[in-house]
Protein backbone atom coordinates (compact mmCIF):
# COMPACT_ATOMS: atom_id res chain seq x y z
CA UNK A 1 0.00 0.00 0.00
CA UNK A 2 1.63 3.30 -1.02
CA UNK A 3 2.11 6.11 1.42
CA UNK A 4 0.89 9.62 0.75
CA UNK A 5 3.15 12.59 0.19
CA UNK A 6 1.86 16.14 0.02
CA UNK A 7 3.18 19.57 -0.79
CA UNK A 8 0.88 22.34 0.35
CA UNK A 9 0.72 26.11 -0.01
CA UNK A 10 -1.85 27.83 2.17
CA UNK A 11 -2.38 31.05 4.09
CA UNK A 12 -1.28 30.65 7.67
CA UNK A 13 -3.49 31.63 10.56
CA UNK A 14 -1.26 33.60 12.96
CA UNK A 15 -3.50 32.69 15.92
CA UNK A 16 -3.66 28.93 15.48
CA UNK A 17 -2.04 28.20 18.84
CA UNK A 18 -0.71 29.81 22.00
CA UNK A 19 2.86 30.01 20.72
CA UNK A 20 1.79 31.79 17.52
CA UNK A 21 -0.37 34.24 19.46
CA UNK A 22 2.49 34.93 21.85
CA UNK A 23 4.87 35.64 18.95
CA UNK A 24 2.26 37.94 17.40
CA UNK A 25 1.91 39.95 20.62
CA UNK A 26 5.69 40.32 20.98
CA UNK A 27 6.04 41.31 17.35
CA UNK A 28 3.30 43.92 17.64
CA UNK A 29 4.95 45.44 20.73
CA UNK A 30 8.35 45.47 19.02
CA UNK A 31 6.75 47.22 16.03
CA UNK A 32 4.72 49.86 17.88
CA UNK A 33 6.97 50.92 20.76
CA UNK A 34 9.81 52.41 18.64
CA UNK A 35 7.25 54.31 16.54
CA UNK A 36 5.55 55.78 19.61
CA UNK A 37 8.86 56.76 21.23
CA UNK A 38 10.17 58.30 18.00
CA UNK A 39 6.92 60.23 17.47
CA UNK A 40 7.13 61.60 21.01
CA UNK A 41 10.63 62.93 20.23
CA UNK A 42 9.70 64.41 16.84
CA UNK A 43 6.95 63.92 14.28
CA UNK A 44 9.36 63.50 11.38
CA UNK A 45 11.33 60.90 13.34
CA UNK A 46 8.15 58.98 14.03
CA UNK A 47 7.33 58.90 10.32
CA UNK A 48 10.85 57.71 9.49
CA UNK A 49 10.77 54.95 12.10
CA UNK A 50 7.30 53.91 10.91
CA UNK A 51 8.57 53.55 7.34
CA UNK A 52 11.61 51.52 8.38
CA UNK A 53 9.65 49.30 10.81
CA UNK A 54 6.93 48.63 8.22
CA UNK A 55 9.49 47.69 5.57
CA UNK A 56 11.21 45.37 8.04
CA UNK A 57 7.87 43.77 9.00
CA UNK A 58 6.94 43.13 5.36
CA UNK A 59 10.38 41.64 4.69
CA UNK A 60 10.01 39.40 7.74
CA UNK A 61 6.53 38.22 6.76
CA UNK A 62 7.78 37.29 3.32
CA UNK A 63 10.41 35.05 4.83
CA UNK A 64 13.38 37.37 5.10
CA UNK A 65 16.78 36.41 3.82
CA UNK A 66 17.46 33.25 5.75
CA UNK A 67 20.84 31.54 5.36
CA UNK A 68 20.79 27.92 4.27
CA UNK A 69 21.05 25.62 7.30
CA UNK A 70 24.25 23.58 7.64
CA UNK A 71 23.94 20.04 6.36
CA UNK A 72 24.23 17.41 9.09
CA UNK A 73 26.29 14.45 7.90
CA UNK A 74 25.38 11.02 9.28
CA UNK A 75 28.13 8.43 9.66
CA UNK A 76 26.56 5.06 8.90
CA UNK A 77 27.87 1.96 10.64
CA UNK A 78 28.65 -0.87 8.22
CA UNK A 79 26.08 -3.44 9.34
CA UNK A 80 25.12 -5.85 6.56
CA UNK A 81 21.43 -6.54 5.87
CA UNK A 82 20.31 -3.98 8.45
CA UNK A 83 18.28 -0.85 7.79
CA UNK A 84 17.89 1.80 10.47
CA UNK A 85 14.74 3.90 10.25
CA UNK A 86 14.14 6.98 12.39
CA UNK A 87 10.47 7.85 12.82
CA UNK A 88 9.44 11.21 14.24
CA UNK A 89 5.79 12.03 14.88
CA UNK A 90 3.95 14.85 16.61
CA UNK A 91 1.06 12.54 17.55
CA UNK A 92 0.55 8.86 18.23
CA UNK A 93 2.00 6.76 15.42
CA UNK A 94 -0.85 4.87 13.79
CA UNK A 95 -2.36 4.16 10.42
CA UNK A 96 -1.87 1.92 7.42
CA UNK A 97 0.26 4.44 5.51
CA UNK A 98 3.05 4.46 8.09
CA UNK A 99 2.96 0.69 8.58
CA UNK A 100 3.17 0.17 4.81
CA UNK A 101 6.10 2.57 4.56
CA UNK A 102 8.01 0.80 7.34
CA UNK A 103 7.29 -2.69 6.00
CA UNK A 104 8.37 -1.66 2.48
CA UNK A 105 11.66 -0.29 3.73
CA UNK A 106 12.35 -3.34 5.89
CA UNK A 107 11.65 -5.86 3.15
CA UNK A 108 14.53 -8.32 2.83
CA UNK A 109 16.57 -6.76 5.64
CA UNK A 110 16.59 -6.63 9.41
CA UNK A 111 15.01 -3.35 10.43
CA UNK A 112 15.91 -1.23 13.42
CA UNK A 113 13.22 1.37 14.09
CA UNK A 114 13.58 4.25 16.53
CA UNK A 115 10.46 6.30 17.21
CA UNK A 116 11.03 9.80 18.60
CA UNK A 117 8.14 11.66 20.20
CA UNK A 118 8.98 15.38 20.60
CA UNK A 119 8.05 17.00 23.91
CA UNK A 120 5.72 19.56 22.33
CA UNK A 121 5.26 22.61 24.52
CA UNK A 122 3.86 26.13 24.36
CA UNK A 123 6.23 29.08 23.96
CA UNK A 124 5.31 30.43 27.38
CA UNK A 125 5.98 27.13 29.16
CA UNK A 126 9.25 26.68 27.26
CA UNK A 127 10.47 30.13 28.30
CA UNK A 128 9.61 29.38 31.94
CA UNK A 129 11.31 25.94 31.74
CA UNK A 130 8.01 24.22 32.54
CA UNK A 131 8.49 21.07 30.45
CA UNK A 132 7.34 18.32 32.82
CA UNK A 133 3.83 18.16 31.39
CA UNK A 134 5.08 18.17 27.79
CA UNK A 135 7.54 15.33 28.44
CA UNK A 136 4.92 13.27 30.25
CA UNK A 137 2.46 13.70 27.36
CA UNK A 138 5.23 12.73 24.91
CA UNK A 139 5.97 9.59 26.94
CA UNK A 140 2.30 8.61 26.77
CA UNK A 141 2.21 9.15 22.97
CA UNK A 142 5.41 7.15 22.63
CA UNK A 143 4.09 4.25 24.70
CA UNK A 144 0.92 4.06 22.61
CA UNK A 145 2.94 4.32 19.39
CA UNK A 146 5.25 1.44 20.30
CA UNK A 147 2.28 -0.72 21.30
CA UNK A 148 0.54 -0.06 17.98
CA UNK A 149 3.68 -0.77 15.96
CA UNK A 150 4.33 -3.99 17.88
CA UNK A 151 0.77 -5.11 17.15
CA UNK A 152 1.47 -4.47 13.45
CA UNK A 153 4.61 -6.60 13.57
CA UNK A 154 7.10 -3.71 13.62
CA UNK A 155 9.89 -4.10 16.14
CA UNK A 156 10.66 -0.60 17.42
CA UNK A 157 12.08 1.25 20.39
CA UNK A 158 11.50 4.84 21.32
CA UNK A 159 12.65 8.01 22.99
CA UNK A 160 11.26 11.42 23.97
CA UNK A 161 12.91 14.21 22.00
CA UNK A 162 13.30 17.96 21.95
CA UNK A 163 10.18 20.02 21.31
CA UNK A 164 11.72 21.31 18.06
CA UNK A 165 11.30 18.40 15.60
CA UNK A 166 14.45 19.29 13.66
CA UNK A 167 16.52 19.41 16.84
CA UNK A 168 14.91 16.13 17.97
CA UNK A 169 16.02 14.50 14.70
CA UNK A 170 19.56 15.86 15.02
CA UNK A 171 19.83 14.64 18.62
CA UNK A 172 18.58 11.17 17.67
CA UNK A 173 21.00 10.83 14.75
CA UNK A 174 23.98 11.25 17.09
CA UNK A 175 23.33 7.85 18.67
CA UNK A 176 21.15 6.28 15.95
CA UNK A 177 22.76 6.74 12.50
CA UNK A 178 19.59 6.21 10.49
CA UNK A 179 19.52 5.13 6.86
CA UNK A 180 16.22 6.95 6.43
CA UNK A 181 14.05 9.43 8.30
CA UNK A 182 10.26 9.07 8.28
CA UNK A 183 8.27 12.12 9.39
CA UNK A 184 4.64 11.41 10.25
CA UNK A 185 2.27 14.40 10.30
CA UNK A 186 -1.39 15.28 10.30
CA UNK A 187 -2.98 15.97 6.89
CA UNK A 188 -2.55 19.42 5.30
CA UNK A 189 -4.68 22.01 7.05
CA UNK A 190 -4.22 20.32 10.43
CA UNK A 191 -0.45 20.00 10.60
CA UNK A 192 1.62 22.72 12.26
CA UNK A 193 4.76 20.94 11.03
CA UNK A 194 3.65 21.26 7.41
CA UNK A 195 2.88 24.94 7.96
CA UNK A 196 6.37 25.43 9.36
CA UNK A 197 7.98 23.54 6.49
CA UNK A 198 9.54 20.90 8.77
CA UNK A 199 9.67 18.21 6.08
CA UNK A 200 11.44 20.39 3.51
CA UNK A 201 13.81 21.77 6.14
CA UNK A 202 14.71 18.23 7.21
CA UNK A 203 15.51 17.32 3.60
CA UNK A 204 17.83 20.31 3.36
CA UNK A 205 19.46 19.81 6.75
CA UNK A 206 20.20 16.06 6.88
CA UNK A 207 22.05 14.00 4.28
CA UNK A 208 19.64 11.13 4.86
CA UNK A 209 16.58 10.31 2.71
CA UNK A 210 13.44 11.82 4.27
CA UNK A 211 10.01 10.30 3.70
CA UNK A 212 6.84 12.18 4.60
CA UNK A 213 3.90 10.03 5.68
CA UNK A 214 0.49 11.56 6.30
CA UNK A 215 -1.56 10.01 9.10
CA UNK A 216 -5.24 9.29 8.67
CA UNK A 217 -7.81 11.67 9.99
Amino acid sequence: MPFATYSVWEMRNPLRDEAAAFRLVLGTIAYLVPIVVASWIASWLGVAVFAVATAAAVWRLRGGQRPAPPVVHVEHAAVEDTRRILVIANETVAGAALRAALHARAEGVCEEVLVVSPALNSQVRTWTSDEDGAREAARERLRASLEQLAAAGVNARGDVGDGDPLQAIEDALRSFPADEIVISTHPPGRSHWLERGVVEQARQRFDVPVTHVVGEG
